[in-house]
């Protein structure tokens, strides 16, 4: 099972763990990534996500598919938000279930870097003084 969303409303991390574990799952490995209030030396007031949407879940089944292949972890779900989100909200779930916990790691840790890598999900940051979108794989002090 994929699962694979982009939504503006907030995530419900218990359904989502809720839908990849199972009897046969010895491990379920979740990651979420929150806004946080400092980047580069900055003060953050609040991000703001745009994406291109049917093309960013499509990616992220891709992207799902691999990982439960070359993990063998069986159920995945990665679910990132867009529009505005405030200081400690989360912007983006992974969660993992596998037969042992090493692989539930290794196939969250995975996925993640890959949303970051190759989902069109663009990220502005709005900082005390202005705002920036942040590029790429990582941002000028090579942090996303």
């Amino acid at each position: 099972m994929i699962e694979a969303r982009v939504q503006r409303e907030p995530i419900d991390v218990r359904d989502l763990v809720a839908r990849v574990e199972g009897h046969d799952a010895g491990a379920v490995a979740v990651f979420l990534g929150t806004v946080r209030n400092r980047n580069l030396g900055r003060a953050v007031l609040r991000l703001e996500y745009d994406a291109y949407p049917e093309m960013a879940e499509e990616e992220m089944r891709r992207i799902g598919e691999a990982v439960l292949r070359d993990h063998g972890a069986l159920r995945i779900a990665l679910v990132h938000r867009t529009g505005r989100l405030e200081l400690g909200d989360t912007a983006v779930v992974v969660a993992v279930a596998a037969a042992h916990r090493a692989a539930a790691f290794d196939a969250c840790r995975e996925a993640m870097e890959a949303i970051k890598r190759s989902v069109p999900i663009w990220k502005k940051e709005v900082f005390e003084g202005g705002e920036e979108w942040i590029e790429g794989e990582a941002g000028p002090s090579g942090r996303r």
